[in-house]
Order: structure tokens, then sequence, then C-alpha cells
């Protein structure tokens, strides 16, 4: 299979495009370098894979990529912590749809040509965010009132985009929903903005990564956003490129969404206390204090993982623990060379 990763120098995708190669695919990448400013990935000279530096907008650009690729995996987007859902509301919405557009542009001319037989669009927990079904299925982004931020509306709109293609142009989808990625290679973005938490400025504003970091400069008492109740699902990176490659593989896959995630929810709190034991062992006290919340804090996201499992085979085994035993000396050597 020859596959086309849009965005192929973001997160999630630095675990998809090795699961790619690892299982015998061929890759194209495309990103232009916006989140982060210039990266390099350990598999840039596989000879499986081919990186093109240039813009998911750029809709011919996109048509050329397509030609000979079997899927293109709708993943560039404008997309940051939970900051940025404030401090760019609009961009997020409009960016990001342009983004969509073309790629679905480039994407309905590849299949009409008969090469491309898919489009896969990574989606995200925050269709469901004014659910209030747990665990939610598969379908409760359709019965729930809509999303309140213009992330998590535009989220669902990328699944309207790939229905609507599908409809009007019988191009085949799959939407696939990860929940709160956790992993080595995130850094903060060149446009991210700068926000304290106690005396500790935050480095991505996702949750893992920050707390990590204020346990590891010392902070005491830890400042957590909100009371420390939210619930979250912590998905290993690594996990998460192992179920979209299953469902690229897959036929019972077309025309179908699939949440992907662990089912092991864990708050915040708990979340705060086991990092700080990892940092500061047993015997240190473990003591917090509560922050004023984000508005678009979530406070409760646990997913239906019963279809990923039953239809790909498909389950997210890394534990919390074993992530955070990767993860924390990861940011620890980043923040000494002056990365985060």
């Amino acid at each position: 299979m020859r596959v086309l990763v849009t965005g192929a120098a973001g997160f999630i995708n630095g675990y998809l495009i090795p699961e790619l190669l690892e299982a015998g695919h061929q890759v194209v990448g495309v990103d232009d370098f916006s989140k982060y400013g210039p990266t390099r990935r350990s598999y840039e000279d596989h000879p499986r894979y081919r990186f093109v530096e240039g813009d998911a907008k750029d809709v011919g650009l996109l048509r050329d990529l397509i030609r000979g690729c079997d899927q293109v995996v709708a993943a560039a987007a404008m997309i940051g912590g939970i900051s940025y859902f404030h401090e760019f509301a609009y961009d997020l919405l409009a960016e990001n749809e342009r983004i969509l557009a073309s790629t679905f542009d480039a994407a309905i001319e590849g299949h009409r040509r008969g090469e491309l037989r898919r489009i896969v669009v990574l989606s995200s927990s925050m269709v469901y965010e004014s659910t209030s079904v747990f665990p939610t299925p598969e379908g409760a982004q359709l019965t729930s009132p809509p999303p309140v931020s213009t992330y998590g509306f535009q989220k669902l709109a990328s699944e309207y985009f790939a229905r609507g293609a599908r409809q009007q142009h019988g191009l085949p989808y799959t939407i696939l929903r990860p929940f709160n990625c956790v992993g080595l290679g995130e850094r903060r973005a060149v446009r991210d903005t700068d926000v304290m938490s106690g005396n500790v400025k935050l480095a991505l504003s996702h949750v893992v990564p920050d707390l990590v970091l204020k346990v590891l400069r010392g902070q005491d008492p830890l400042h957590i956003l909100g009371d420390g109740s939210q619930v979250r699902c912590y998905t290993y990176g690594g996990d998460l490129a192992h179920g979209i490659r299953l469902a690229m593989e897959s036929d019972a896959a077309i025309d179908e969404d699939f949440n992907l995630s662990t089912p092991t929810s864990t708050t915040v709190l708990d979340l705060a206390e086991l990092i700080w034991r990892k940092v500061h062992g047993p015997d240190r006290p473990f003591a917090w204090v509560s922050d004023p919340p984000f508005e678009h804090d979530v406070q409760h996201r646990v997913p239906d993982v019963r279809k990923a499992r039953d239809v790909l085979g498909f389950e997210a085994t890394t534990t919390l623990s074993a992530m955070l035993d990767e993860v924390i000396p990861w940011i620890q050597a980043e923040a000494a060379a002056g990365r985060i």
C-alpha cells in the first residue's frame, strides 16, 4: 500500500509513519513545519519514505502527491493544547477547514482516476465535547449537543466532509478518533502563547507534559487546572499508531468510525500524584493547589472502545505508568536542552 500522510511532522504521525513503514507500506509525507518549525525524524532516510515540504492547503501539490497512492491520511491541522482553543478560536476553524477542503478535493480527484481507494480522517475525541453518555460510543456525536469549542466543532465538521464526499462523489472513508495521546516528540508550538501555572510557564497546555515539567522544576505545591476531578483516558502514541494502521488495512473499516483509546480512565489528580511519585519517590508529601480551569476543559471523557476491538482487533495495552517511565526522562532531557 502507498499512503500520503498530511501533517507528517505532527505528533501522532511521528508514531504512525514508522508503524506503516515497519509493516511494509510506502509513505509520502507532506508538512510545512508551521507548528514546531523544521524537524528531523529518524526514519527520514528510510527507502520507502519520501518527505515533501509543502502546504496542505495547496490542492495542486496534493493532487500531484496523491497520484499512485492507495490511501491518504488527512492529519494536517492547526492544533495545540487547551490554551489554543481560546487564543486561536477563529483560526482553528478557518485554517483547518481550508486544509480539509484542499485534501478532500485532491482525494476526490484521485478516486475519480481509479487510484485512491480511501481517505482516512484523523478526527478527535473533542467531537464528544458535549456528550452526557459514558462510556461514549461511536454515534454519540450525532445525538449529543454540538461541541462548544470551535476546535471540537471543526473536528466534527471533518467527519461531515467524509460523509459528504462519500455521498456525492463515492469516496470511501474511515474516521478515527484518538483519545489523549501521550508519547515522545511533542514540543512547544511556534505560535504557543505564554501561559503561567504558578511559577512555571506551561510547555504545551497539554496535561501530561505540563504536569511533568512542573514537577521536574520542583513546583511545590503543584498547580492543577481545576479541582483535579477531570477524567481522561491517556493512550500511548504507539498504540494509537497501531490502531490507525489496522483500520487502514481493514476493508471492514471502510465507511466506519472508531474510537481509538485505552478503556482505563484516570483523574487529573491521580495522574498528578503518579507523576509526583515517579519524580520525587514515595516519601515526599504530595501537595497541590487548584488554579481556575479553562472554559473548554471537558470534565469527563471516557470512550466505548468495543467497536475497535471487535472490528479491528485493536486494544491499547500500554499502561499510564509505562508511558510516564518513557515520557518523564524525555521531557527532562528536552527541558535541559531548552527545547521545551
